[in-house]
């Protein structure tokens, strides 16, 4: 945040930009300044939905924003929970709760909307919850089992297990529906 001589207090965009990309960044540089490729690829957006727990790559994430509301669109599919505007910017909201096809919910006063994008598709995300963000050791990563993949939808590609937690890797691609739009 910059301080005008004034000693008001005024954000700039530039400002507001850089908070929201510093999710995966080290404290006091760049990401590649401090880690190299493979620790990037490690740092995972974990996020909640009813009682269990999901991650997204963090190189999938563009920023966190708490959900304030959404404009209805009327013929989308059921999932889609309208629009909004974050920075300036219309992005449609995905609603993860009925895109896994759980029991429809309020969003708690917790709910975050993480704005995601792969490939030129970029939505925003409704969750129930999302402030953390972990690194997760390749050790720590194990296929889904058989069971899970055949009834996720492909939703799932992993699961982490972190100090006690079970929480399940989501293909991003798969999810906001990228995959579809490249044939994939």
């Amino acid at each position: 945040m910059s301080r005008p001589k004034d000693g008001s207090l005024e954000t700039s965009r530039a400002d507001a930009d850089a908070s929201a990309r510093r999710l995966d960044r080290p404290e006091g540089g760049s990401r590649s300044e401090k880690m190299g490729p493979a620790q990037i690829a490690d740092l995972h957006v974990v996020f909640k939905l009813a009682d269990a727990e999901y991650a997204l790559p963090a190189a999938d994430v563009l920023e966190m924003e708490s959900y304030s509301g959404v404009t209805p669109v009327p013929g989308v599919a059921p999932w889609i929970a309208g629009l909004t505007q974050i920075r300036g910017r219309v992005v449609p909201i995905l609603d993860v709760r009925q895109r896994f096809g759980l029991p429809a919910a309020p969003p708690p006063p917790s709910a975050r909307v993480i704005v995601a994008a792969v490939g030129n598709r970029t939505v925003g995300l409704l969750v129930d919850a999302a402030r953390e963000v972990t690194r997760l050791d390749e050790s720590a990563v194990g296929a889904a089992p058989d069971l899970l993949v055949s009834q996720a939808q492909g939703f799932v590609r992993g699961i982490a297990r972190v100090k006690g937690r079970l929480i399940m890797l989501v293909d991003t691609g798969r999810l906001i529906g990228e995959e579809a739009a490249h044939g994939g």
